[in-house]
C-alpha cells in the first residue's frame, strides 16, 4: 500500500496531495480493521498511535510553513538582488551559491538552508531555475547537515539519544566528496540553462527590517533546538519547540514587517503533503532493522529516498551497533534522490512547483545518487566502519 502511495505521487504529481492523503487515509482504515497497531487495536490504537506522532508532525508543520513565510521575508529584504555582486560572473557563480548553501546548513536547518538557497536561486538566474539545480540545492543542504546535529532532524534524533555531537562529524568526509560530484554538473547545467546575473540592478535599497526578522527566525530555531538538547531534552518529545519557537519569532516581528500572509496556504497544501507521507511511514509494520552494518547503512540511503528518513532513524538507534556518520550521512543526504524524499526538498518544491516531478528530478539530478555511491565510498575506504 505504500509503494501504491509512492508510485501515485510520482505518476500523478500534479496531484500529490490529494494522492498522499487517500493513500494515509486507506491505511489508516486497513490498520483500524484488519491488523490493529502496535499500541492497540481499532481507532483507539489509532489515536494513541498518534499521540506518540503528533510531536514529529506538528513540528514539522510549522518549520514548512514557517521557513516559507522566511523565505518571503529574506525575498522582500533585497538581499537576494544584490547576491550577483558577491557571487561570481560565469557557471561558478552557480556553485559558490551552491557552497554557500553547504555551509549555511551546518548551523541552520536544512529546510532553511533550502529556502534561502531557493530564494537567491529565483533572483541571480532571473527566475529561470533548471531542475537539476534545484536537486542540487537540496543535495548541498542535506550534505551540509549530515555531519552536524544542529544541521538536521536526523542527527538532532542522535544526538538526544545520548551520542556524542563528534561521532556524527566525519560524515563530512563523504559529504564534501559528494558535493564536488554532483555540484560541479549543476551549476554547468544551470548556466547553460540561464547565467548567473553579472551585476545588480542599480538603486537597489537593502531593508534592514527584514534582515532582522529572518535573523531573529533562525536564531530562535538554532536556540530552541541547541538549549533543549543540552538542558531538557525530554521536552522534544512533547513539544514541538523548534517550531513553535519559528513562529514565536514570526508573531513577534509583525510590527516591524508583517509577513505575506498570501504565501500560507500554498505552503500549507506542500507542507500536508510531507505529513500525509510521514503520517503514512510511521504506521509500516518495521519494527527492526537488518544488522547495523556499512552495508545496512549504505542501503538504507536509497530506502531514505522514498521512505521518511525519522522513522528509520528512530528504529538504528534502537537498535544500535552503527557507525553514525555513515548512518547520518546516508539517511540525510539519501533523501535527496527524490523531492519528496526530506523535509528540505518537500519544502523547495512548495517554492517551485515544477520540481514535483519525480521523472524529471531523477533524470536532471542524475549526479545525485553517483555523488552518494561515491561519498559513501571514500569514507569507508579511508576511514572503515567504527560503531
Amino acid at each position: 500500500m505504500f509503494a501504491a502511495i509512492l508510485a501515485g505521487v510520482a505518476l500523478l504529481h500534479r496531484h500529490t496531495l490529494v494522492v498522499a492523503l487517500a493513500g494515509v487515509a486507506a491505511v489508516a482504515a486497513y490498520k483500524v480493521l484488519v491488523t490493529g497497531f502496535k499500541t492497540g487495536d481499532g481507532f483507539a490504537g489509532l489515536a494513541t498511535h498518534f499521540a506518540h506522532e503528533w510531536v514529529l508532525l506538528a513540528n514539522l508543520l510549522l518549520l514548512l510553513t514557517g521557513f516559507a513565510l522566511l523565505a518571503r521575508h529574506f525575498e522582500e529584504s533585497q538581499v537576494p538582488t544584490v547576491m550577483p555582486n558577491l557571487l561570481p560572473d560565469d557557471w561558478t557563480g552557480g556553485l559558490a551559491l551552491l557552497a554557500i548553501i553547504f555551509v549555511l546548513s551546518a548551523f541552520l536547518d536544512n529546510i532553511a538552508a533550502a529556502v534561502i538557497g531557493g530564494t537567491v536561486a529565483r533572483t541571480v538566474f532571473r527566475g529561470r531555475v533548471h531542475i537539476g539545480f534545484l536537486a542540487a540545492i537540496v543535495a548541498a543542504s542535506n550534505a551540509g547537515g549530515s555531519g552536524s546535529v544542529v544541521g538536521d532532524t536526523t542527527t538532532t534524533m542522535i544526538w538526544i539519544s545520548g551520542v556524542s555531537p563528534l561521532a556524527v562529524l566525519h560524515a563530512y568526509v563523504a559529504a564534501i566528496v559528494a558535493f564536488a560530484v554532483f555540484a560541479v554538473p549543476a551549476a554547468l547545467t544551470q548556466h547553460r540553462l540561464q547565467p548567473i546575473m553579472k551585476d545588480a540592478p542599480h538603486g537597489i535599497v537593502i531593508v534592514p527590517g527584514r534582515i532582522a526578522i529572518v535573523t531573529l527566525i533562525l536564531a530562535s530555531a538554532i536556540a530552541a533546538n541547541v538549549l533543549a538538547n543540552l538542558y531538557a531534552p525530554d521536552i522534544l518529545e512533547h513539544v514541538p519547540l523548534v517550531g513553535l519557537a519559528v513562529w514565536a519569532a514570526i508573531l513577534v516581528a509583525v510590527p516591524l514587517h508583517a509577513p505575506d500572509w498570501s504565501i500560507l496556504p500554498e505552503a500549507t497544501k506542500g507542507s500536508l503533503f510531507l505529513l500525509a507521507l510521514v503520517g503514512a511511514a510511521s504506521m509500516m509494520p518495521i519494527e527492526a532493522l537488518p544488522p547495523a552494518s556499512a552495508t545496512t547503512a549504505f542501503t538504507l540511503g536509497f530506502v531514505s529516498a522514498v521512505f521518511d528518513n525519522i522513522p528509520l532513524t528512530a528504529l538504528a538507534i534502537k537498535q544500535g551497533g552503527y557507525d553514525w556518520g555513515y548512518l547520518a550521512y546516508a539517511v540525510g543526504f539519501g533523501g535527496s534522490m527524490i523531492w519528496f524524499g526530506s523535509s528540505a526538498g518537500v519544502a523547495l518544491s512548495n517554492l517551485y512547483p515544477e520540481a514535483k516531478s519525480v521523472k524529471a528530478w531523477v533524470t536532471a539530478g542524475w549526479a545525485i545518487p553517483v555523488a552518494y555511491v561515491a561519498g559513501f565510498a571514500v569514507m569507508f575506504a579511508v576511514l572503515g566502519w567504527s560503531p
